[in-house]
């Protein structure tokens, strides 16, 4: 696979910048970046060699806050961008009128989410192709925490796309990060009684559509080297025994690279854009990584990033690939990203 492009397709074009650098997040407390240490690099921000309790509060939660924005946006630079905003507003409230520190920042976090998810909706309209969630190299520890790698997961993350703003936060915060329907009605400006009905309406919706079966992180290592194994052998046997027939590719360039424009259905489309002889060219390098609490495989090409692909495992079977090529979308395998809930 000398380019990958068998696998994604052949189209090229421009479309919107939906990741990037979050810049600095600046508040009362001081100019600080967004893991709140000052931009000398010398840790939270203090004044007489105390530290700010604004600025303590908000980068002992960031890691939450940040977890809450990407999984309601599936972009990690949309997330930062809330980040700041969050911040921005945080530095500027009486803290002894917070009762729940943590809820707070969650709620200011899902309202500025919100508004947020609705303009990335309408860059989605345009985007060229198929559009993929902005992939992360998490720490491996992160599948030891089922319901977290669950819920960051590749898979889940395109199940949530097909809930509206609404539902995809109150299911976020209600069945990720548990919190109470009244904190969960101030964020969305719902009453909580219409809160639990969008509850177990979003509920539904995600359990029809999610991977069918617990899959353990030993059992998806084993699929994944399996799979790496035979796409890189080119044994198209062993490909069709791991591949559900209904299986489904997509392809993600952004019409930057190449990349199918759309899905590509069924082990008979699938597999033979996986394997073969010679898929793999010299300066080719496929390696296993944890992307969003999973194993998944990059793909690099001269030492630089060329696709990132992941897997949805359904019973033992792969019935989705993601193979994520928009450069835009790759520099967070660059570097791990710390989740929390």
């Amino acid at each position: 696979m000398d380019d990958m492009s068998d696998v994604t397709g052949g189209v090229t074009g421009e479309t919107d910048n939906l990741s990037g650098d979050a810049g600095d997040v600046t508040g009362g407390a001081g100019d600080v970046d967004v893991d709140g240490r000052t931009r000398g690099g010398g840790g939270p921000v203090a004044h007489g060699g105390r530290t700010d309790p604004a600025t303590e509060t908000f980068v002992a939660h960031r890691n939450l806050l940040f977890t809450v924005a990407y999984e309601m946006l599936g972009s990690a630079a949309d997330a930062e961008d809330v980040l700041q905003e969050t911040w921005l507003r945080w530095s500027g409230v009486d803290l002894d009128t917070v009762r729940d520190r943590r809820a707070f920042l969650v709620r200011v976090t899902t309202r500025q989410a919100l508004t947020r998810l609705r303009t990335l909706r309408r860059r989605k309209e345009s985007y060229v192709g198929p559009w993929l969630p902005e992939p992360l190299l998490t720490a491996p520890d992160v599948a030891e925490d089922v319901e977290l790698a669950d819920s960051v997961s590749m898979a889940m993350l395109l199940v949530l796309e097909t809930l509206g703003p609404t539902e995809r936060a109150v299911f976020v915060l209600r069945e990720v990060f548990d919190l109470g329907y009244d904190d969960i009605a101030e964020a969305v400006d719902k009453s909580p009684a219409a809160v639990r009905q969008i509850a177990h309406r979003a509920r539904a919706h995600v359990a029809a559509r999610r991977p069918r079966g617990a899959v353990t992180p030993a059992e998806a290592r084993d699929v994944l080297d399996a799979f790496h194994r035979a796409v890189e052998t080119g044994d198209l046997q062993k490909l069709l025994g791991l591949l559900a027939p209904d299986v489904v590719l997509l392809g993600d360039g952004g019409g930057v690279v190449q990349a199918v424009l759309s899905p590509v259905v069924g082990i008979g489309e699938v597999a033979p854009l996986l394997s073969g002889p010679g898929r793999f060219g010299a300066a080719a390098v496929l390696r296993p990584a944890p992307v969003n609490g999973h194993p998944a495989l990059i793909l690099r090409l001269d030492g630089e990033i060329d696709t990132v692909l992941a897997l949805r495992i359904d019973d033992g079977l792969i019935t989705g690939l993601y193979a994520v090529r928009n450069p835009e979308k790759l520099s967070r395998v660059e570097r791990e990203t710390a989740v929390s809930r």
